[in-house]
């Protein structure tokens, strides 16, 4: 069985509410509750505004690092709501990595919706990635794992794939990755990215619009074309064609090759280390399923 990424540290409710009285005590005493356990970090909705975000492992330091210190950027640039940075919580006795206080939204995780009705959300999010999508200065991060060429992932697809018992269609999609493998990489300037672009990391509101985006722990500048894949992550068929139609005649036929490689990264990272967390894995086979799609 394939699990998530064990936690390094049990992050409970009496642990964030020490926090708050050590470095936020003005928001202590608002009601707590703790509502994800995602790979990466442990969410806490904080009073009707707020939302706790905390490393669970080591690994997912770095993301919030890079959240704090460009989270107001993007907040500048996105024309959706997304969850703004309100407080950069210290290591504490308890505690010893950085945490954060941001904005908390509201909607649905766009994965627990039917795909007809995320398609509403198409062109709103196509002018997120247009508002988020501009150049990166010489000193941005780098995400080694999003953004990079598709050919710095090659290892782990194939080993995937390897896995006759959790993909059946694996010769497809093995020259599905060819394909992709085969176009050149993006050679532009990076970009800023969001790096995470998939069902779970987007909200919806009552009328199927864009209530906003969450989850920037992957950001980094690279190819533009790791967040398109949310054309196969998010989108059925009817939605992809609206999302393609909103990007633009500026977004190639080759970066939307690539774009469906990321997809295949990131839904098989899903499909291959999410046995014990139901939602992702539904998400990872989703996508898989649009990638294989003949649209």
């Amino acid at each position: 069985m394939a699990l998530m990424p064990a936690a390094g540290i049990d992050v409970t409710h009496a642990l964030v509410r020490r926090l708050l009285e050590e470095q936020r005590p003005d928001l202590a005493n608002l009601p707590l509750t703790r509502i994800a356990n995602g790979w990466d970090n442990v969410i806490f909705r904080l009073g009707p505004a707020y939302a706790v975000r905390l490393p669970r492992r080591s690994e997912a330091v770095e993301l919030i690092v890079k959240e704090q210190a460009y989270l107001p950027g993007y907040e500048r640039r996105s024309p959706v709501p997304i969850p703004g940075l309100v407080f950069s919580g210290r290591p504490s006795r308890d505690y010893p990595w950085p945490w954060s206080i941001v904005r908390w939204l509201e909607g649905e995780q766009a994965s627990v919706l039917p795909a007809p009705f995320r398609a509403r959300s198409a062109e709103a999010l196509a002018a997120f990635l247009k508002g988020i999508q501009v150049p990166a200065p010489g000193n941005a991060p780098i995400n080694p794992f999003r953004g990079v060429p598709l050919s710095h992932r090659n290892d782990d697809i194939l080993q995937r794939l390897e896995d006759g018992r959790r993909y059946g269609q694996a010769r497809q999609l093995r020259r599905l990755w060819s394909q992709a493998l085969a176009v050149r990489p993006w050679s532009q300037a990076p970009l800023w990215i969001h790096g995470d672009l998939h069902a779970a990391n987007i909200l919806i509101g009552n009328e199927g619009t864009l209530a906003g985006v969450i989850d920037f722990g992957d950001l980094g500048a690279g190819d533009p074309a790791v967040d398109l894949a949310a054309a196969w992550l998010v989108f059925d068929a009817e939605g992809r064609r609206r999302f393609v139609f909103a990007m633009g005649a500026d977004v190639d036929a080759e970066t939307w090759e690539r774009a469906r490689g990321w997809a295949l990264v990131l839904a098989s990272a899903m499909v291959s280390n999410s046995d014990d967390n139901s939602m992702m894995l539904a998400c990872g086979h989703f996508a898989l399923d649009q990638v294989l799609g003949t649209d």
